[in-house]
């Protein structure tokens, strides 16, 4: 299992756009995802777990990652987050 806390650098934070990129991403993985906010912990591949969040730019989230793929799926959301990929 690999925990990272990231950084949201998304301009328009974690809104439905940028959330269901964020899920199109997890779902490429085999490993279980998980991000956690405060206290409120939802899976990664789920659409409505995800928009419960609210998480705007510059906001701070846990991601949770547990499985063979656990390095890579961590690797390619913090890209994400950071806006380092093209989309």
């Amino acid at each position: 299992m690999i925990s990272k806390e990231m950084e949201i650098k998304i301009p328009s934070g974690l809104d439905p756009s940028t959330i269901a990129l964020f899920i199109q991403i997890a779902s490429q993985y085999d490993s279980s995802v998980y991000v956690e906010v405060k206290n409120k912990k939802v899976n990664a591949k789920s659409i409505m777990g995800m928009m419960t969040l609210g998480v705007p730019a510059g906001g701070k989230v846990n991601v949770v990652a547990e499985g063979n793929d656990e390095t890579k799926a961590i690797e390619h959301i913090g890209k994400y987050l950071n806006n380092e990929q093209e989309q």
